[in-house]
C-alpha cells in the first residue's frame, strides 16, 4: 500500500505561536512540516526565511522539514536552508540558470532534492535529471498566496508524472500543493500523489492531518472495491 503524507503549510498557521502550532499538527498525525519560501521577486508575496525553520528546530521539531523555494536566484538560498536543518529542498527550473548545478548544491549538502512545477509548466524539464530526484512537486495553483482553488487540469498532469516515475524506477515522492482538502484529496490521491500539502484546511478549518489520510485510504478502497466488482 502506498505511504501517503500529508505536509501542512505553515504559511497558514498562527505566527505568534508557531512552535504550538507544529507541535499541535504533528501531533495529531502530519508527516512532514512544509514551508513556503516567498521572495516577492518570483512570486508576488514575501513570507519566511532559513530563521524560521532554524527556530522551529531549536524548538524541538524532529519531523522532516520541505522547503519549497519560489525565490530568484536560488543558490544561495539553499545553503542558507541546509544550514538551518531542511530536510527537502525544491525550487522552480525557471528560477535556476543551472538546474542540474542547483540540484547538486542541495545533494551536496546532504539533502534531499527536487524541482517544482507550476500548473503550466512542462514536465520536460524532468528529462535529464531524474536520477537526481528525490521529490517532485506539482503546483495546483499559481504560486505566491494560500486558500486558492485546485486547478483540475492538474489531475491529468499528476497521472503523466506517476508515469515518469514510475518508469524511472526510483523511489521518488509526488507532492501536490494548492487547494487540497477533504473534498478532493482521495481524487489527487487516485491520479497517483502520494504526499499532500494543506494549509488552510489544517490550520483554518482544523481539519486534522490524520483525518485527510483516512478519507484517502477510505475513498480509494470504495474505487477498487467498485472496480472489483465490476
Amino acid at each position: 500500500m502506498t505511504d501517503y503524507l500529508i505536509a501542512p503549510s505553515i504559511l497558514a498557521a498562527n505566527f505568534a505561536r508557531l512552535g504550538e502550532e507544529v507541535d499541535n499538527v504533528l501531533a495529531a498525525g502530519a508527516d512532514i512540516v512544509h514551508f513556503d519560501v516567498m521572495d516577492n521577486h518570483y512570486v508576488p508575496n514575501l513570507t519566511i526565511g532559513p530563521m524560521v525553520c532554524k527556530a522551529l528546530r531549536q524548538h524541538g521539531v524532529t519531523a522532516p522539514i520541505d522547503a519549497h523555494l519560489m525565490v530568484s536566484p536560488v543558490d544561495r538560498m539553499i545553503g542558507e536552508f541546509a544550514e538551518a536543518g531542511a530536510t527537502y529542498i525544491t525550487f522552480h527550473p525557471e528560477a535556476s540558470d543551472h538546474i542540474d548545478r542547483s540540484l547538486e548544491l542541495i545533494k551536496s549538502a546532504g539533502c534531499k532534492a527536487g524541482l517544482v512545477f507550476n500548473p503550466a509548466t512542462p514536465l520536460s524539464y524532468l528529462d535529464y535529471v531524474m536520477d537526481k530526484m528525490d521529490m517532485i512537486l506539482l503546483m495546483s495553483v499559481n504560486p505566491g498566496f494560500g486558500g486558492q482553488k485546485f486547478i483540475p487540469s492538474t489531475l491529468q498532469k499528476i497521472t503523466d508524472l506517476r508515469q515518469r516515475i514510475t518508469a524511472s524506477g526510483r523511489d521518488i515522492r509526488l507532492e501536490v500543493d494548492g487547494g487540497i482538502g477533504v473534498q478532493n484529496i482521495a481524487e489527487v490521491a487516485a491520479a497517483g500523489a502520494d504526499t499532500f500539502v494543506a494549509g488552510s484546511a489544517i490550520f483554518g478549518r482544523m481539519i486534522m492531518p490524520v483525518l485527510l489520510k483516512r478519507c484517502v485510504q477510505s475513498c480509494l478502497r470504495l474505487i477498487n472495491e467498485s472496480r472489483t466488482f465490476f
